[in-house]
C-alpha cells in the first residue's frame, strides 16, 4: 500500500480560514515577503508542518548531537583517515528511499540543482570566467555517487577557483554589461516521481538531524568539518551573487554565521537546512531577474517582475 499522493493540495490550504484560530503555515504560504515559488513554498511548509517534525525532532535533535560526541570521542582511537564514503551514500540513499517524506526528498535533490545552477552563474559572469562542476542527480540513486560529499568539495574548491582567477587578473568581481542567465531554470524533478510508501513519513529537519552523526562517523574528521564549515559559505555565495546583480539589499535572505568563524558541528543539521532555503531563495531571486531581462521590466523581488 502507498500514501496517498502528495499532489493533493496540503491541509493548511484546504482547511477553511478561521479568523479565531488562524493557520500560522497559511499565513507563511501567502506571504511574499521571501522569493519563493508556490510550489516549492507548497512543499517547504508541507514537510515543516507534519507530525514527523512536531513530535519526533524534539527526540531526535537531542540524542543527534549526543551521537555526534560520542563518535567524535570514539574516532579518536581509529585511524585518522578511516573512512567509508561510498557505504555512507549507499545507507543515505537507502533511509532517503524508504523514510523520508516524498516533500523532503524532492526538496533534496532540487538542492543540487539549483546549487549547481548558482555557481555556474557566478562563474560565468565573473570578469574572470571559471569552469564549474555541476552536479544533476536525476533520482535518488544516482545520490550514491558520493554526491554529498561532492557538494562540499565543490563549493570550496569553486571559492578557491573563482578567487585565483581573480587574483591573477587583477580583477574584482562587478556587475558584467549583460548578466547571463542561460543556466537557471526549473530542474524538471517532479513531486510525484519521489517514493510514497507507507513507510515515507520522515520530515526534512528530523532526516537532516539523524543522518548527521552518520555522516560524522563515516568521514574523516577532516571531510566533516568541511561540509559543515561549507554552510558558512552562504554568506560568500550570496555576496558573489549579489555583486554580480548589483543588488545588495537581498543579503538579508542569508543568514548562515560569518564565514570567518567557525561554528561547532553540533548544530550543522538545523545550519543544512537553513542552508537549503537559501539556495531556494536565491535560485528564485535569479529566476526573477531572468524574467525581468527577458521581458525589459523592472524587477519587483515581492512580487515579479514590474513594468519600468
Amino acid at each position: 500500500m502507498t500514501r496517498p499522493q502528495s499532489s493533493a493540495a496540503p491541509d493548511f490550504l484546504s482547511r477553511p480560514w478561521d479568523e479565531r484560530d488562524p493557520s500560522p503555515w497559511l499565513a507563511l504560504y501567502l506571504d511574499q515577503s521571501t522569493p519563493l515559488p508556490d510550489e516549492v513554498k507548497s512543499a517547504w511548509l508541507t514537510d515543516s508542518s507534519s507530525a514527523s517534525r512536531q513530535y519526533l525532532l524534539p527526540f531526535l535533535r537531542p540524542l543527534a548531537r549526543l551521537f555526534i560526541i560520542l563518535f567524535q570521542v570514539c574516532k579518536v582511537f581509529v585511524p585518522r583517515n578511516w573512512a567509508h564514503s561510498g557505504l555512507l551514500h549507499q545507507f543515505l540513499a537507502w533511509g532517503l528511499k524508504r523514510f523520508v517524506s516524498p516533500e523532503a526528498n524532492w526538496l533534496i535533490l532540487r538542492h543540487f540543482h539549483l546549487g549547481s545552477q548558482v555557481l555556474t552563474f557566478i562563474g560565468r559572469n565573473s570578469p574572470a570566467p571559471v569552469d564549474t562542476n555541476p552536479l544533476e542527480p536525476a533520482d535518488i540513486d544516482a545520490l550514491k555517487d558520493h554526491m554529498f560529499l561532492k557538494h562540499d568539495l565543490n563549493l570550496f574548491n569553486f571559492v578557491i577557483r573563482l578567487n585565483k582567477a581573480l587574483r591573477e587578473q587583477g580583477l574584482a568581481l562587478r556587475k558584467p554589461e549583460h548578466i547571463d542567465f542561460s543556466m537557471i531554470r526549473e530542474p524538471g524533478l517532479k513531486l510525484e516521481d519521489m517514493p510514497q510508501g507507507r513507510l515515507n513519513f520522515l520530515d526534512l529537519q528530523s532526516a537532516i538531524e539523524l543522518f548527521t552523526p552518520l555522516y560524522q562517523l563515516m568521514l574523516t574528521d577532516n571531510d566533516f568539518w568541511r561540509a559543515a564549515n561549507s554552510l558558512q559559505l552562504d554568506e560568500t555565495i550570496g555576496i558573489y551573487a549579489a555583486t554580480l546583480l548589483a543588488a545588495p539589499e537581498h543579503l538579508v535572505l542569508v543568514n548562515n554565521k560569518h564565514p570567518l568563524v567557525p561554528l561547532s558541528t553540533l548544530r550543522a543539521g538545523h545550519r543544512l537546512v537553513i542552508h537549503g532555503l537559501s539556495t531556494e531563495m536565491l535560485h528564485s531571486l535569479l529566476q526573477r531577474f531572468q524574467l525581468a531581462q527577458a521581458q525589459g521590466v523592472a524587477v519587483d523581488t515581492t512580487s515579479g517582475p514590474t513594468e519600468a
